[in-house]
């Protein structure tokens, strides 16, 4: 892989989780105002590179998110055979292999801490007749693996090398005799789907999958603008059958990726909950499968304005006015999760500031993240003093007017509790410090400049 600029922060190394911790310290702050844009978004980033590995031709891929797990899935694209390159204007460009062109990489694939660059690459590396050792950090190698090896396994790919419970580091075979086949998934999760449904473009005849909660679907999308037969249909109350047929022959095509609402989620709860705040954010994706947090902020009284919504590269995008607003409690149901699994951390910060109680039901995917984000939530809530309780898989927070703060609170190297618990910082009477902000750079490296730049007050 090359990168034309030195600004790119492609040489960032990932690390394993050994490097010197950075605390932060955010403090009461001014109104906050201004409009920004927040990065790519980080799923559609690493599956754009993904396609265009698997694409004949050049794929031109513009607002790339820069963070260090997307980056970690271009070195990995590169080390599979593809030519990702940085563009002097910005824009990245994949130069594909076609559908069965992967190569053996000469060492192991590091992902960092990046959950969905690796569960993804696992899918992509199954249906290829080549061995990959995948890696990451000591955050990652927690993480459980087996939910995406088993039906990867199940089509004819095969793990030679594992740590214990099918944890990294791991080394798959893939095959070019990859078998079709239903799979319903246990827990929804557009990891594991994604995983599937990449391993099925190598497979002879249908792949389906069946989710009885419909997850994120920008693979979906994706897989039909780079050519591949695909058919999306209800499948009871809330869930989805997704039908790939195999061995397709993808074709090179353009995306630009919008603006990430997961990343978007930090200046927007940190402009409702910090008096006299008045901020836009630009270009925000609003896939219908990733707005549940604005959904529920709105029913919680958020003053939100949605402008100019329009549809760019196949996703729906709109800018979105976010003012200081009084909050009240609600009860988030738990079909509402897939739709904003990686939010409940900050939506956790903004019941802090609510008046009432807000329940979050169903969040057992919360304890399989970079984190158990279940318990690091409540924990760095007891630690800024703030009434919760969690019962089985629901968080309760009770809301106050005022929220004093507290810290250290500790991150365990997730991006998302720094960043929430920061966040809430801005708006308490006496500041919050987290423990480490380095981690940070996985998902949302221009977090703290572009805070600081609306008026945020973080050292």
């Amino acid at each position: 892989m090359t990168a034309t600029t030195s600004a790119s922060p492609a040489a960032a190394p990932s690390g394993h989780g050994e490097g010197p911790a950075t605390p932060a310290t955010a403090r009461p702050s001014p109104a906050l105002c201004g409009q920004v844009r927040v990065p790519g978004d980080k799923s559609v980033s690493h599956r754009a590179l993904i396609f265009g590995l698997f694409a004949q031709g050049e794929t031109r891929i513009t607002g790339l998110l820069e963070g260090e797990d997307v980056l970690n899935t271009a070195k990995a694209c590169a080390a599979l055979g593809a030519r990702v390159s940085r563009q002097g204007d910005g824009a990245w460009t994949v130069e594909g292999v076609g559908a069965r062109g992967l190569s053996s990489p000469p060492a192991p694939l590091d992902f960092g801490n990046s959950g969905t660059g690796v569960r993804l690459m696992m899918g992509a590396v199954a249906g290829q007749d080549i061995v990959a050792t995948f890696d990451g950090d000591a955050s990652l190698r927690r993480r459980p693996m087996k939910r995406v090896l088993d039906p990867l396994v199940a089509m004819g790919a095969a793990v030679e090398a594992s740590a214990e419970g099918g944890r990294l580091p791991l080394t798959l075979r893939g095959s070019r005799a990859l078998k079709a086949l239903t799979y319903e998934t246990p827990v929804p999760s557009a990891q594991v789907k994604s995983a599937v449904l990449l391993a099925g473009l190598g497979a002879e005849g249908e792949t389906v999958v069946v989710e009885r909660e419909a997850t994120r679907d920008h693979t979906e999308r994706m897989l039909a603008h780079f050519g591949a037969g695909i058919r999306v249909e209800p499948h009871g109350l809330h869930g989805r059958r997704i039908t790939l047929a195999g061995r397709p022959a993808l074709v090179a095509a353009p995306v630009d990726v919008p603006a990430d609402p997961s990343s978007a989620a930090f200046p927007l709860v940190a402009a409702l909950i910090v008096p006299g705040s008045d901020v836009t954010l630009t270009d925000v994706m609003m896939n219908p499968l990733r707005t549940g947090l604005i959904t529920t902020l709105l029913e919680m009284g958020a003053d939100i304005t949605v402008v100019a919504e329009r549809t760019e590269g196949g996703e729906r995008v709109a800018d979105l006015r976010v003012r200081h607003s009084a909050l009240r409690g609600v009860e988030v149901p738990p079909e509402r999760a897939p739709a904003m699994i990686d939010e409940y951390p900050i939506l956790a910060v903004a019941a802090a500031l609510a008046q009432g109680t807000t329940t979050m039901r169903g969040l057992s995917e919360l304890r399989v993240k970079e984190s158990d984000r279940l318990a690091a939530v409540a924990d760095g809530l007891a630690a800024c003093g703030i009434a919760h309780q969690v019962a089985g898989d629901d968080l309760l927070v009770t809301g106050s007017a005022a929220v004093a703060g507290g810290g250290p609170v500790a991150t365990h190297m997730d991006h998302r509790i720094a960043m929430s618990f920061l966040v809430l910082g801005l708006a308490s009477t006496q500041g919050v410090s987290v423990d480490d902000v380095a981690f940070i750079a996985t998902s949302f490296p221009t977090f703290l400049p572009m805070m600081r730049a609306l008026g945020a007050v973080i050292a």
